[in-house]
């Protein structure tokens, strides 16, 4: 039987959505196949050459410009980007062959663009991995946009043109993707009530009202965080390297041997770093999706402990002078580097850690979206560090140096901007902070006053397997609070309460007001509360948006 909510949701999501987003969704009642066939996915690590290189690191510095937009066509602009590009009268003309010349700074780092070429070599040493915009050289970037689609803003494609220094010749326009399949081609099917914040990769978060629903968030409604396309990996012939640096060893393991180890399941809930980051964006601008309050969800998770299975390589605390575990997914780039990850060796190998490869998620196999066959559940932490599709394993003294270790989800101070940020000088993200938020109601929702009082829910959690222990809520814009009425979560303690807490309240409001300020913050078994307001906190990638979450209302009697 289908929750009324998500009866409610499918009428608005038809009626309001797109009709794109409404097709490619409407089959989403059916679920994949867990046991899909197929290759494994392949796992390189060498940079291809030529022009399969070329783009790449453009597409990585765009990921630092962009916005949530995705883009509709390889070949044909949406109207808001259609001047960026654009052949535009008296500049020199040139051709991929021309373009092909300037591979290397020496030379000047040319690419295309559509009708454009641009060079954008005074522009290499003025963003984080410069190294890596060196691989768009002399080539054209449309079919590496085609994987990180969410390009056409215009914002981007602004300071894009400021590179422009012609033409390119109409016989090599779209060269590049007339024939190249849609790398987005054979994704997962979603549910319709999902929503989203990009295309391609696909993000999406839960319906606020329907999260705090359920302690336990459905595998079909947990958000969903990519950053590139989901691999088709075949869980017959799916294997796991190992490798420990340290002790010069290595192995390969598959899903069979990683089922003959202990069984351990969890309750921990998932969070991406940018959730809430739409409310700081309010103050100033940042770069990143605008996630809402549901980039998070709540699940069971059962595979083998990491530690054991590192044990049996002769890997304890006690013998190792390994400092990182590095985590390596089957999803890779347009260079076919794989997304990274890292979590100290602390946190692997203590059994307390409860990090585990999870081959199941809420009883089930893990679903492609969220890493099936087996992805790294690293509870406490931030999401970015619970690999899907986990391919690889590496014991090392060193931190993984894949981009989103070094150069991205990190915090800085509300003074660092895009000029003057350095990547370096900020640890990458591990525990993640006490965070609360509204599900019930929405932002400018029509309230039913009830006895003097209204009614909010929403849910609460904090890092670090720190158990939430109070909940306060305002109903005039924080001047006063009381406690919640209820405060729900499954029954682990501090310092391993991995889950989070769903809590409700009924709360008096002043009489005679049309309309108010909600507020919510909650307090963990450390005693740590949330801060007052984003202007504190701001960074330039929006991540830790754990201000008091506040919901505008108005009031009926």
């Amino acid at each position: 039987m289908i929750p009324s909510i998500l009866l409610r949701s499918l009428v608005h999501s038809k009626s309001c959505r797109s009709s794109a987003v409404v097709t490619r969704l409407q089959h989403s009642w059916n679920y994949e196949d867990n046991g899909s066939q197929g290759s494994r996915y392949p796992r390189h690590h060498a940079i291809l050459a030529g022009v399969v290189g070329a783009g790449a690191g453009i597409a990585l510095w765009l990921k630092y410009h962009l916005t949530a937009e995705a883009a509709s066509s390889l070949l044909v602009a949406d109207k808001e980007v259609a001047e960026y590009g654009a052949y535009k009268d008296g500049m020199p003309e040139y051709t991929l062959e021309d373009v092909a010349k300037h591979d290397t700074v020496d030379k000047r780092v040319w690419v295309a663009y559509r009708h454009g070429v641009y060079d954008i070599t005074d522009f290499i040493n003025e963003h984080p991995g410069g190294d890596k915009i060196l691989m768009g050289a002399g080539g054209s970037v449309e079919p590496f946009w085609a994987l990180y689609a969410v390009h056409k803003n215009p914002h981007v494609l602004k300071i894009f043109e400021n590179y422009r220094i012609g033409n390119l010749a109409a016989q090599d326009v779209g060269a590049m993707v007339k024939d190249m399949s849609d790398p987005y081609g054979n994704e997962p099917r979603r549910h319709v009530t999902l929503k989203p914040a990009s295309q391609k990769p696909f993000n999406a978060e839960t319906p606020l009202a329907f999260l705090a629903e359920n302690l336990i968030t459905p595998n079909e409604l947990f958000y969903v965080r990519n950053h590139l396309p989901v691999p088709e990996v075949d869980a017959k012939t799916y294997e796991l390297e190992i490798v420990d640096e340290t002790l010069d060893k290595e192995k390969m393991i598959k899903l069979s041997d990683i089922k003959k180890y202990p069984k351990h399941t969890i309750t921990a809930t998932i969070q991406c770093a940018g959730n809430r980051r739409s409310e700081m964006m309010k103050v100033k601008p940042v770069k990143g999706l605008s996630w809402g309050q549901a980039a998070i969800g709540n699940a069971t998770w059962s595979g083998a402990r990491l530690c054991d299975v590192l044990k049996d390589m002769g890997v304890t605390l006690e013998n190792t002078t390994a400092l990182h575990v590095q985590f390596e997914g089957l999803d890779t780039d347009p260079a076919s580097m794989p997304y990274g990850s890292s979590i100290q060796i602390e946190k692997a190998l203590d059994p307390q850690g409860d990090v585990i490869l999870a081959y199941e998620m809420n009883g089930e196999p893990i679903p492609r979206d969220h890493g099936f066959p087996v992805r790294v559940v690293v509870p406490g932490v931030v999401g970015a560090r619970n690999v899907k599709w986990l391919g690889k394993i590496v014991i090392s003294e060193k931190e993984s140096d894949a981009h989103w270790q070094q150069n991205d989800y990190k915090g800085f101070a509300p003074n660092i901007d895009w000029d003057t940020v350095d990547f370096t000088k900020s640890p990458a993200i591990q525990e993640l902070p006490v965070i609360s938020a509204i599900c019930v109601p929405e932002e400018g929702e029509t309230l039913k006053v009830v006895d003097g009082k209204v009614s909010l829910k929403g849910y609460a959690w904090s890092g670090g397997g720190r158990k939430i222990i109070r909940v306060d809520v305002s109903t005039d814009g924080g001047k006063s609070w009381q406690e919640s009425d209820t405060l729900v979560s499954d029954t682990a303690r501090h310092p391993r309460a991995w889950g989070w807490s769903l809590w409700e309240a009924e709360v008096p409001v002043s009489e005679g007001i049309s309309e108010t300020r909600l507020c919510v913050k909650a307090v963990d078994s450390q005693y740590n509360t949330q801060p007052e307001n984003f202007e504190n906190i701001w960074n330039l990638r929006g991540v830790i948006n754990n201000a008091y979450h506040r919901v505008n209302v108005k009031l009926t009697r």
